[in-house]
């Protein structure tokens, strides 16, 4: 189908259907376009992550308590480490972070491996921790956190 620009834009045909249809994020890797196995939304990956981040921050405070807030800079590492950490064990060894899980999310090897694994998992969660990578995304929903770890996050519920 032309867009609307077409009609009007001088060499260009109108009404031609060159434009490839879009297709589902996940349809490559032969996800569903919905429901249980579907690739999980943004703002549910950003609720995941913000779970994450407060749980690392809590242990941080059990770590060095409550009077690390004139610390500057340290805490703000120790809660950075403390979430790695998590985030890293429980993606290699469950597939998802406790953010990921309360939200009904998993971390899925596109390759047909049946885990994630440590070396992956922490590429993954270091380019996580970075910020800018998991913004930049393809198609498919990915951001290039997953696309260095050969991962895609799914819906679980």
């Amino acid at each position: 189908m032309s867009r609307w620009i077409d009609s009007w834009m001088p060499g260009s045909p109108a009404g031609s259907d060159d434009a490839a249809p879009r297709t589902p994020p996940g349809e490559k890797f032969g996800l569903p376009a919905t429901g249980v196995g579907s690739v999980a939304g943004f703002w549910r990956r950003a609720g995941g992550v913000t779970i994450d981040w407060l749980l690392g921050y809590l242990v941080s405070l059990l770590f060095v308590g409550a009077s690390s807030f004139d610390r500057g800079s340290t805490f703000g590492w120790t809660i950075w480490l403390v979430w790695f950490a998590i985030t890293a064990l429980s993606v290699a060894v469950f597939g998802s972070t406790p953010g990921m899980a309360a939200l009904g999310m998993r971390a899925a090897p596109v390759d047909g491996k049946v885990l994630v694994g440590i070396p992956r998992a922490v590429v993954r969660t270091l380019l996580l921790g970075v910020v800018i990578p998991p913004l930049i995304r393809d198609e498919d929903g990915r951001g290039l956190h997953d696309r260095a770890a050969k991962t895609i996050v799914i819906r679980t519920r």
